[in-house]
């Protein structure tokens, strides 16, 4: 009988992003024991699987944190880019990919599993995008490292929550008549976030002797014309009207892309700028390792379905906002009263609530994305507006789930940093600021047994600017501020008096369990 540590051990980089968030899962039901490679080992905590892997704090850029990560390994998984990072990035993923290969030779992995991008054929690779350039390099790189290497290159992944699905939805959702560009004329062969997830599991029994890429897509090779065109009978919705035009650039397409969907210029640029050429598999030679089981490979409706399902249960186990978002702060949270790195200004609101402390919690796990943040929307969406148009990621990022939060969570511009079930929200900021920012909110009782509700927003200005900025916004804080805690305090009282009744208005944020474990349950499921 097989023992646990005779099982073969996955290193898996990019646990906390949309791909290897869902692959951890996978490779745990296949067998296999997990590591996971995390600068922020916290982020993890909160998904169910992460009591069943092991975490190692560390980067792919330093090789002594990846040496360690790397012993005893079996199949190292690299699923990290520096998408979005700024004109470096390709420095960066050229650093990391040389790394990666050599601690890997160090250490003596068995195999390297790279999801990369699908190539145009016939095209020179410095007429690619920058973003497709880079995939190739890397998987280059990792060929030539001397371990055993599958690069895997795929066009458009379609699950809920990808960044290409998110595009392709909102496109289509939100545009019954769009002047598009050009683009939307080239073939693509896109694939299945199954089928991705089935690929990369399988990768890792292939021959010691197999040391090449691999084309993957689905069944269908469809313009993105056509793509949103049959989005939109799977979806229900009329016939869309699509007027390409000529005249859209590349950065012009990321623009347009990032005020009509989710997805923020900095990331949408490098997916439209992939779709200039031709992307259509060349072989498909994969099989031979791993066959296509019955049903497989999933067709473009079909993935649709699946993926709108899956939005429509809440059931989206990452997105691909699940990843930090490249030059984001990350220091920690200064602690108080000690702290001595200079300024920090706080805003503090406390209410008494009439209702008890699980009903003011639900309010509070549920701010942000459709629930909204209970004061002056006009601010907001300002705020947001403003965010965009520097390159920030705005408002509408939403929230993975419309209840439920986890570490390391994205919710509009903010990211959890902190969660303390039926007690605190820690939130970082994650738009354009002169400085650090986080809001708090805290479900306590005064000494007397009554709930309470504390909200802090705390700012650490860098420079000039930053205390400029404080003091600018301030005049706003009693209105913003001060009405969030009023009327979260307000939300909480009504809906606990209507529960109270049997009857929830609409627009309730339904009773869930604020117990971690029930918390991580709710939030389970494959999400694929």
């Amino acid at each position: 009988m097989e023992t646990t540590t005779q099982r073969p051990l996955c290193l898996v980089t990019g646990a906390s992003g949309y791909i290897g968030g869902r692959l951890v899962p996978e490779l745990l039901a296949a067998g296999y024991r997990v590591r996971c490679l995390a600068r922020s080992p916290g982020k993890l905590r909160d998904h169910p699987w992460a009591e069943e892997v092991e975490v190692a704090q560390g980067d792919v850029t330093d090789p002594v944190t990846l040496g360690a990560a790397m012993r005893e390994v079996s199949v190292a998984y690299y699923l990290v880019h520096a998408l979005g990072t700024g004109h470096g990035f390709e420095d960066t993923d050229r650093q990391a990919a040389h790394v990666f290969g050599t601690q890997a030779a160090r250490a003596g992995v068995r195999r390297i599993v790279y999801l990369g991008g699908l190539t145009p054929a016939g095209v020179p690779e410095r007429e690619l995008s920058p973003h497709l350039r880079s995939r190739s390099e890397v998987g280059r790189i990792l060929l030539a490292s001397g371990v055993p290497t599958t690069v895997l290159r795929a066009a458009v992944i379609i699950g809920s929550g990808s960044a290409s699905f998110e595009m392709l939805r909102y496109l289509t959702e939100r545009l019954p008549v769009m002047v598009t560009p050009s683009w939307v004329r080239t073939r693509i062969q896109p694939t299945a976030v199954r089928d991705v997830l089935r690929l990369l599991v399988g990768s890792a029994r292939m021959p010691t002797d197999v040391n090449r890429a691999f084309d993957i897509g689905g069944p269908d090779v469809l313009t993105y014309r056509d793509m949103m065109l049959r989005y939109a009978a799977v979806a229900g919705l009329p016939r869309r009207v699509i007027v390409p035009v000529p005249v859209l650039t590349p950065r012009l397409s990321g623009l347009w892309v990032g005020l009509v969907t989710p997805v923020p210029a900095s990331i949408a640029r490098p997916l439209a700028e992939s779709l200039r050429h031709e992307v259509v598999c060349r072989e498909n030679d994969i099989t031979r390792y791993v066959p296509d089981p019955p049903g497989h490979p999933i067709g473009f409706d079909d993935a649709v379905r699946l993926a709108l399902k899956r939005v429509q249960d809440a059931e989206v186990a990452t997105r691909w906002s699940s990843a930090s978002v490249p030059g984001a702060p990350s220091d920690p949270l200064p602690t108080d009263p000690a702290w001595a790195g200079g300024s920090l200004y706080t805003d503090l609101r406390e209410r008494p609530v009439d209702a008890p402390p699980e009903a003011l919690w639900r309010v509070i796990e549920g701010v942000g994305g459709e629930n909204g943040w209970y004061s002056f929307p006009l601010a907001w969406s300002v705020r947001g507006i403003a965010d965009r148009l520097v390159g920030g990621v705005g408002l509408r990022r939403g929230r993975r789930d419309a209840h439920r939060l986890r570490v390391g969570d994205s919710v509009d511009f903010w990211r959890v940093e902190e969660i303390e079930p039926g007690r605190l929200l820690r939130l970082r900021a994650e738009m354009r600021l002169p400085g650090l920012a986080w809001l708090e909110m805290y479900a306590d009782t005064d000494d007397t047994g009554r709930t309470r509700y504390r909200q802090r927003a705390l700012f650490h200005p860098h420079g000039l600017l930053g205390h400029a900025y404080w003091w600018s916004v301030s005049p706003f804080h009693s209105v913003v501020f001060g009405g969030m805690a009023r009327n979260i305090a307000r939300t909480a009282e009504a809906e606990d008096g209507h529960a109270q009744d049997g009857h929830a208005p609409p627009g309730t944020i339904p009773s869930v369990t604020p117990s971690g474990a029930g918390a991580r349950r709710a939030a389970g499921g494959s999400g694929r």
